[in-house]
């Protein structure tokens, strides 16, 4: 198995991309600190968690305060002894505004949660990470940085400020074998999503099923991946399978876009 006797931590634990990485962890063998803002869903996924056979813990986590993100850390250590992976997942997704119209005071939001916020846990499991003689964090960012969408620049520059610390990271760590990188996905379908369309569909006088077609269209694939089929990427990153590999990232969005 891939991540056997490796304890991660998984921060952003929902129903969509938190919940899907934390599965595909389990199932390679993984012990677990599941870490998010809503209890309920934290502990639906812990118990999934459990049922798919792993040893996990579920730790109650705003990562834009300092002690939560002390605390998480913490009781992963206390639990497993130490830390050999963090993904980063936990996000803000801005306030869909444009840019000349928008409250700049209200940009600091995504940017305490998608790099503030991101940062102060990772600065919590360094030591942890130096100490064991490496380890490998792993930065969920988005394809918005690549193809800017209107009333999405918060989210987007907040993203883009977060890939550029990524590989800071990646230069500063790599001498302690810690390993940092990012996967970046596109379009996740999911229920997040098909409400959208949902509501495109309508504004439009179309069906849902039209406005998918229409944007997945726009893929190589011609398929708009979920969250189970973006796990494995995070995975790979986070195993010995990338173990030379530091400061990248990988698009996974069905060939949406190129960089």
């Amino acid at each position: 198995m891939l991540l056997e006797n490796k304890v991660a931590i998984v921060s952003g634990i929902g129903p969509g991309m938190g919940r899907d990485i934390s599965l595909a962890f389990a199932r390679e063998g993984a012990k677990l600190a599941l870490a998010a803002r809503s209890p309920g869903k934290l502990e639906k996924t812990l118990a999934e968690v459990r049922a798919a056979g792993a040893e996990a813990i579920a730790v109650p986590t705003d990562i834009t305060k300092a002690e939560d993100c002390v605390r998480l850390v913490a009781a992963a250590q206390s639990a497993f002894g130490r830390v050999d992976v963090l993904v980063n997942n936990a996000f803000h997704q801005g306030h869909y505004v444009s840019v000349e119209s928008a409250d700049l005071e209200k940009w600091r939001v995504p940017f305490e949660v998608n790099v503030l916020g991101t940062l102060r846990l990772t600065q919590q499991v360094i030591p942890l990470m130096r100490k064991q003689g490496g380890g490998s964090i792993v930065m969920i960012n988005s394809m918005v940085i690549r193809d800017v969408l209107p009333t999405m620049a918060d989210y987007a520059a907040s993203k883009a400020a977060l890939m550029a610390a990524t590989q800071g990271l990646a230069r500063e760590l790599g001498p302690s074998q810690i390993r940092v990188n990012s996967v970046v996905p596109g379009y996740i379908w999911g229920p997040s999503l098909q409400w959208y369309f949902g509501d495109q569909a309508k504004r439009r006088g179309i069906t849902p099923q039209q406005v998918y077609d229409e944007v997945a269209a726009q893929t190589a694939l011609r398929h708009l991946p979920t969250s189970e089929e973006i796990a494995p990427a995070v995975l790979f990153f986070a195993s010995d399978l990338s173990r030379v590999i530091t400061g990248q990232s990988l698009d996974v969005n069905g060939g949406h876009v190129f960089k």
